[in-house]
């Protein structure tokens, strides 16, 4: 037996994101977001769940923070529903739903925990939707300003931002295969929403540089996957080729080297008529590099090639036999590793955070027990050992953070899917240790594991 040994300083935590823990849709003054239509929309979600009271977190954070504590966690990744704060998406402050985020940052620190605050997590305000949404410019300024103000009155506390979690996973699940709120199938659309969602997050990192939080540091998040062709073929390489371009590259590149690949900036425009993009959004991205980068990994895409008009050239594929979690992801803890290095090469050693990483499987509960939940350490403990070794071969990872603290409410998949290593029961809001969170309690107290 032998033990992977992580640095002194190596940041462990967990994430969680508003609409899926806060509950407490319609208190103080919260106005309506997209996933609340959404989710009230018939057929949209699974059982026809929705957030409204989630994990009821919005009441009974103190409770969480002191698990969280009772975990030993170092940080805390939560991301700030812009509707609570600004009902309309702009114009006046909801000072209790600032309150709020006050209270609980000040909770985190008061047990040692750094907070990790997400912008945007994809709760768009309703208000703003009806305006356009991200298909309106406009809604760039909105965002820019609502995170000015949010890094003036959590920047003397708050040390790590992100602006947006996984523009690919809320510009085209929720734009061009309606999957996701606001629900439109329109890939076109989607395009050009995945670039206004970049441009905000270059004006918000520039918001962030002339705000208060000088000491502070910010980056973005982003879906990372490892692509791979389903076959040998010539046809299948290249689509697996065009694949990583949309995937990763479109929304790297921006961040990392101030401008868009131009074969899937082509590809975008010779299919789907970019026009979206203006003289100067190129310069913004040089002008406003981020301080990290956040990684969320979950599996790989196997993909070939489509000729379905609505999927962009391209079908995914589980191979047969596959081991998978409940959600049906193939699970696959080298592509975690293959990204990291990618990125470490190809982008000169960013700092990197592994800012999402985990397993659905739903465990029941045994009476007066640790509910064990072997197959979710197993999991985590692969994919943490494929962390060590990107870090050994010269990737600058610096943290982790493991989704989910709890089950929540996971999207279109309602309550169905179970992440947390801390189970809910949704019926009374009980919260019960999984056998994975004493794992990793005992992982962050001795810095490393035995394998």
């Amino acid at each position: 037996m032998s033990k992977i040994c992580f640095p002194a300083d190596f940041l462990w935590g967990t994430a969680t994101s508003a609409y899926q823990v806060e509950g407490a849709a319609s208190e103080d003054g919260r106005g309506e977001s997209i996933w609340d239509r959404f989710s009230h929309t018939p057929g949209k979600t699974f059982n026809g769940d929705t957030g409204d009271i989630a994990c009821d977190h919005y009441h009974r954070y103190k409770r969480d923070v002191g698990i969280m504590n009772d975990l030993g966690l170092k940080a805390y990744r939560f991301s700030i529903s812009w509707p609570r704060i600004f009902p309309n998406g702009k114009g006046a402050v909801n000072q209790k739903g600032v309150d709020f985020y006050n209270r609980l940052v000040d909770e985190l620190l008061s047990k040692g925990i750094e907070p990790m605050v997400t912008l945007y997590h994809w709760d768009l305000p309703q208000a703003l939707q009806d305006g356009g949404g991200w298909d309106n410019r406009d809604t760039i300024g909105c965002f820019a300003d609502y995170g000015y103000r949010m890094f003036n009155i959590l920047g003397d506390r708050v040390k790590l931002w992100t602006t947006h979690n996984e523009i690919l996973s809320s510009a085209f699940l929720g734009n061009a295969t309606g999957e996701y709120a606001p629900g439109f199938a329109d890939i076109a659309l989607a395009v050009r929403v995945s670039h206004h969602m970049l441009v905000s997050h270059a004006t918000t990192v520039n918001a962030f540089r002339q705000s208060d939080c000088r000491k502070g540091k910010i980056g973005i998040v982003q879906y990372s996957s490892d692509i791979y062709p389903a076959t040998s073929s010539p046809e299948d390489a290249e689509t697996a080729r065009l694949v990583d371009g949309i995937c990763n590259r479109w929304f790297w590149d921006p961040v990392m080297k101030g401008s868009y690949p131009q074969d899937i900036l082509d590809f975008f425009e010779r299919n789907y008529r970019l026009r979206a993009i203006r003289p100067g959004d190129e310069t913004l991205f040089k002008e406003n590099p981020v301080d990290f980068l956040g990684v969320n990994y979950y599996t790989r895409f196997i993909v070939k090639k489509s000729s379905d008009p609505h999927k962009m050239g391209y079908d995914t594929v589980v191979p047969e036999g596959s081991d998978v979690t409940d959600i049906g992801w193939e699970i696959y803890p080298r592509g975690l590793y293959n990204v990291l290095m990618r990125i470490h090469k190809d982008y000169k050693s960013p700092l990197v955070y592994v800012t999402e990483n985990g397993a659905a499987y739903d465990d029941p509960p045994a009476s007066g027990k640790i509910i064990r939940d072997g197959k979710r350490i197993d999991y985590l403990k692969r994919h943490l050992a494929e962390i060590r070794k990107a870090m050994d071969g010269g990737a600058n990872v610096k943290g982790y953070f493991l989704w989910s603290l709890m089950d929540n409410f996971e999207w279109s998949h309602g309550f169905s899917q179970r992440f947390g290593i801390v189970h809910v029961d949704f019926k009374t809001l009980a919260r019960s240790f999984r056998q994975s969170s004493l794992w990793y309690r005992d992982i962050i107290a001795e810095n490393g594991f035995n394998i």
